[in-house]
């Protein structure tokens, strides 16, 4: 048994049981892949994969568990060279950040900027996707970190800090009717078609849930994951939008007018989603403390170890 072997059933798992794909990721051939995979097989006498015929089909009980200790050993491994490194050279790296468009438009550019000013040498990536999406990346090795919002909450094999809440406002052309509504009622939005985010997307439980609260059903006619695109269409005057606070800039979106809506929807929180039991590098911890300054050194390493994961706002 050997490292090389548990990186391919690893690969593979994660690939959908595509011995080519993982081959094509892992760079080498997939017969290689299908032999070292048996010989491991052979040596722990059991099948980790249901076969029929060539394909592998799904995952074995006994498999199950191979895997699981499998991705532990790897993530130990990994652990071991961020040890390394991080004694090497504490101020060099790469730092991968998972997050959905609205946080990457418009909480991080700062927060980035400064990074990238104190450790210059550390090389940053942004992966975009869903907060179900974000989150994988963190757990099979893509990204350091998850930024996301609302599914996040509900991922128990990652360690979850929350960092801000936020709330919504309804964005319109600046003459519709709905920017004179005062107070604002969720009554008054449903009389329009609306614009808003995807079910997968920042709150948009929340929305429906307050609507749900009052018996309404709002007109839905277009959703979207992008801030940017939910104000390109209600500014061609297709509907109104609900969209996070901070998505919107006076100085930015001249043609549109803006309308707060916390009062209606309950806030949402974003967090900080990391392997459990994972090992930082000393600029992780500076990265996140510079996104939410009481997530600080002491707390995040002692949530890694399962000393206080639940921590409120």
């Amino acid at each position: 048994m050997n490292l090389q072997q548990l990186r391919y059933i690893h690969e593979v798992a994660r690939r959908g049981l595509n011995v080519s794909d993982a081959a094509d990721a892992l760079f080498t051939s997939q017969p290689g892949v299908s032999k070292q995979i048996r010989l491991l097989e052979s040596e722990l006498g059991v099948e980790i994969f249901v076969r029929h015929g060539k394909r592998l089909v799904g995952v074995t009980e006994p498999g199950t568990a191979v895997l699981a200790i499998a991705e532990r050993m790897l993530r130990d491994v990994d652990n071991l060279q961020q040890v390394g490194e991080e004694f090497a050279n504490e101020s060099a790296g790469r730092l991968s950040i998972a997050t959905t468009h609205t946080q990457a438009r418009y909480a991080l550019p700062t927060v980035i900027r400064d990074f990238m000013r104190r450790y210059p040498q550390v090389k940053l990536e942004l992966h975009q996707g869903n907060p179900q999406q974000v989150c994988d990346m963190v757990l099979d090795g893509t990204a350091d970190i998850a930024i996301a919002t609302e599914a996040i909450a509900e991922r128990e094999d990652l360690v979850m800090l929350p960092c801000h809440q936020w709330n919504r406002c309804v964005v319109a052309s600046p003459r519709h009717p709905i920017l004179k509504e005062q107070p604002l009622t969720l009554e008054a939005i449903a009389r329009y078609p609306l614009i808003t985010y995807d079910d997968a997307f920042t709150g948009r439980g929340l929305i429906n849930k307050a609507f749900l609260g009052r018996g309404l059903k709002p007109n839905v006619v277009l959703t979207a994951i992008d801030s940017d695109v939910i104000k390109t269409y209600v500014a061609m005057d297709l509907g109104i939008g609900i969209l996070a606070r901070m998505a919107y800039d006076p100085a930015v979106d001249r043609d549109l007018g803006m309308i707060d809506a916390a009062h209606l929807f309950e806030s949402s929180t974003t967090r900080i989603g990391l392997r459990r039991r994972a090992w930082l590098r000393g600029y992780v911890y500076a990265f996140i403390e510079g996104f939410a300054p009481h997530l600080t050194r002491r707390m995040v390493e002692n949530a890694l170890s399962g000393g206080g994961e639940d921590y409120q706002l």
